[in-house]
């Protein structure tokens, strides 16, 4: 068991546990000599540190020191590496009578003696290429700079061209060195660098193994480096300008970081440590009261913002423990239920705002939530308010773990969404008329083709009519052609029958249910009903469907609707085309388990402006149009738990594609 600390006392502004220490007296003296022992700690502390900082600083400095040195050293040594090779060139005379076996041998011994250089051209007088080792051919560059050239012919020294990239990728850098003979210019060396190689052979070994050097242009380009695999500190960079070759050139080096020696800062950080644990061990006492008094009045802080949050938020809330009490409502919850939360507090089950009508549902929706069975994503269920009125709640629950991580009941989210579930019956029942209305604009643009289909079946059955009436005015009672006329009236009038009766069941509005669908014969049908628009406008429909579709569980009316729109979109769509081409394709076959459909037309097609909106209600690309076809149609088989999208046709127009899962009937 802790033993139990008495209340702290208040001391010249301090407060102290156990009471007042009786060794301070309470004066001026007294609090200074309290704070004497901090602050010669504190100082004490603060010395190691400045003495830490002095080393870390002083030993970057020499380490810049020793940079800068060394950078003069490697300057000094790639200018006079430059130097002596230039005067090298300067000495290389072909004009004699072995020009050719003299240029190879002295070329040959420049280049191997690892100078960086890696291709040697003699030019004449005219700058024409004479000799060259590694043969110009051989991977070489004829195309020298003229400007260079002439710069080393006027000042009679040594140029270095700017740097150039080679071929593979690597930099190199070309020295022109003018030759002259009686005064007169007669020839112009070219010493051509790798700058890779030229900095590798400039570089030793002990300075590549401190730092990452560089040649940088005057751009900040890297042209070449030497460097091993390491963290470099960029921020120590060092540079100086190469000159030669000038041209902006920049060597540049950066130190690798080095392990830093432990000895003195572990020695170092031990003393700091120790001084800041006697430090602290001062204050121990006092922060413990203090926290304690902080932490006090932060959980009543936290107590009040928690209570005025819950009691600002329109979500109820109700804590409950395992066994179903209630232990905690907030006012959201208490205002839906109409219960004040003192006569629900307490409460154990059944509660007084269950509904009876639904009274088995809820105790068996309670009993999951008790044993851990609640739905993630939340259940529905009727709750009753004070008045007796009825409404809809989605709750969410979650386990209360305590400070020690039991378990120990259940916090329950509370939404009232009968408003929700009634918008959304509203929004339903709206578009379902939308729908209708679709079917009957869409049956009213239709009239004058259905007319003309109707129209011949009753011409049909007025013409057999009036053939039998003639044979009975004139006296041939000729029993065989009567029958045979009154057959063909009878099945004219059946097809008449079958036209009204399709066009009734697309116009009716009729709640959405799920029956045996024969895609097969719903096809047939509607192809019938909009054959004689097809006819009018001289368009042909041709049908690609297999024989073994199965049975889908759908809406015919409805999934009828859609394949209509899209196969009357199809024929307006064609109404620019050459009649020659003008065919729809209405096509059906079984995909794994998925029933595909795809209607095709030959029209103009669908733009990128037009395909990005083509779906959103009340978009139209058709002058009278309402812009809702397409929108029902993706409504519909969204329903129906497909996909529909649409892509360009190969021969011209688009073709729109049903994907529908295949349920058994």
């Amino acid at each position: 068991m802790k033993k139990a600390v008495p209340p702290a006392q208040t001391f010249t502004g301090h407060s102290f546990p156990g009471g007042t220490p009786t060794h301070y007296p309470a004066t001026r003296l007294g609090r200074g000599l309290w704070w004497l022992p901090r602050l010669a700690f504190l100082l004490f502390v603060a010395a190691v540190i400045l003495l830490l900082v002095y080393l870390e600083r002083s030993d970057r400095e020499a380490q810049r020191a020793s940079l800068i040195s060394d950078m003069l050293w490697l300057e000094q040594n790639l200018r006079f590496t430059l130097e002596h090779n230039a005067e090298l060139l300067g000495r290389l005379d072909a004009s004699r009578g072995d020009a050719a076996d003299f240029f190879e041998a002295h070329a040959r011994t420049l280049i191997n003696d690892d100078t960086g250089l890696v291709q040697i051209v003699w030019l004449d007088a005219d700058g024409r290429a004479r000799h060259a080792h590694p043969p110009l051919g051989a991977g070489g560059s004829a195309g020298f700079s003229a400007e260079t050239q002439a710069l080393a012919r006027s000042l009679k020294a040594p140029v270095y061209a700017p740097p150039t990239l080679a071929e593979g990728g690597r930099w190199q850098l070309e020295v022109h060195v003018p030759l002259f003979r009686e005064g007169r210019h007669a020839a112009t060396a070219v010493g051509i660098y790798s700058l890779p190689r030229l900095i590798e052979a400039a570089t030793p070994w002990w300075l590549a193994e401190r730092y990452r050097i560089a040649l940088l242009d005057a751009a900040g380009r890297v042209l070449a480096t030497r460097t091993k695999f390491g963290d470099v500190v960029v921020e120590n960079a060092y540079q100086i300008p190469l000159d030669p070759p000038g041209q902006g050139l920049i060597l540049e080096a950066i130190p690798y970081k080095a392990p830093q020696p432990l000895a003195g800062r572990l020695i170092a950080a031990a003393l700091v440590l120790l001084a800041a644990l006697v430090l602290v061990s001062l204050w121990v006492l006092r922060r413990d009261m203090q926290r304690r008094l902080a932490a006090e009045a932060a959980l009543q802080s936290e107590v009040a913002f928690r209570k005025a949050m819950e009691d600002s938020v329109q979500t109820g809330l109700r804590a409950r423990t395992l066994d179903g009490m209630i232990t905690y409502v907030n006012p959201a919850f208490c205002r839906m239920v109409g219960w004040p939360a003192e006569e629900l507090i307490g409460r154990r089950p059944p509660m007084p705002y269950w509904a009876d009508e639904y009274l088995d549902e809820t105790r068996a929706m309670h009993a999951k939530v008790l044993a851990g069975e609640a739905p993630l994503e939340g259940f529905e269920i009727k709750l009753k308010r004070r008045n007796g009125e009825i409404f809809d709640a989605l709750i969410h629950e979650a386990p209360l773990i305590d400070g020690e991580g039991r378990h120990t009941g259940w916090m329950g989210s509370v939404v009232d969404i009968t408003e929700r579930k009634r918008s959304a019956e509203l929004a339903r029942q709206q578009e379902e008329r939308l729908q209708a209305s679709a079917r009957l604009i869409t049956m009213g643009e239709m009239a004058s083709s259905l007319a003309h289909e109707l129209n011949q079946p009753l011409s049909a059955i007025a013409g057999y009519a009036t053939g039998c009436r003639n044979l009975l005015a004139a006296g041939h009672l000729d029993v065989a052609a009567i029958d045979a006329a009154l057959a063909k009236c009878l099945e004219q009038a059946q097809r008449a029958g079958r036209i009204i009766r399709r066009i009734y069941e697309f116009a009716r509005r009729h709640e959405p249910k799920s029956e045996p669908c024969d895609l097969s014969a719903l096809i047939t049908d509607l192809v019938v009903l909009i054959e004689a628009e097809a006819r009018r406008h001289k368009i042909g429909i041709v049908t690609e469907i297999a024989s073994d579709l199965p049975t889908l569980a759908a809406d015919r009316v409805l999934l009828g609707q859609a394949l209509f729109n899209l196969m009357k979109n199809g024929l307006e769509a064609m109404r620019q085309t050459p009649p020659a081409e003008r065919v729809l394709l209405i096509g059906a076959r079984r995909e794994g388990e998925q029933m595909h459909l795809w209607v095709a037309d030959r029209g103009c097609g669908i733009s990128k402006e037009d395909a990005a909106l083509l779906f959103e209600p009340f978009y139209t690309t058709k002058p009278e149009g309402l812009g809702v076809g397409l929108n029902i149609c993706r409504s519909v088989v969204e329903a129906h738990r497909g996909r529909l999208w649409f892509e360009a046709n190969p021969l011209g127009g688009s073709i729109f594609h049903i994907s529908l899962p295949i349920t058994a009937a």
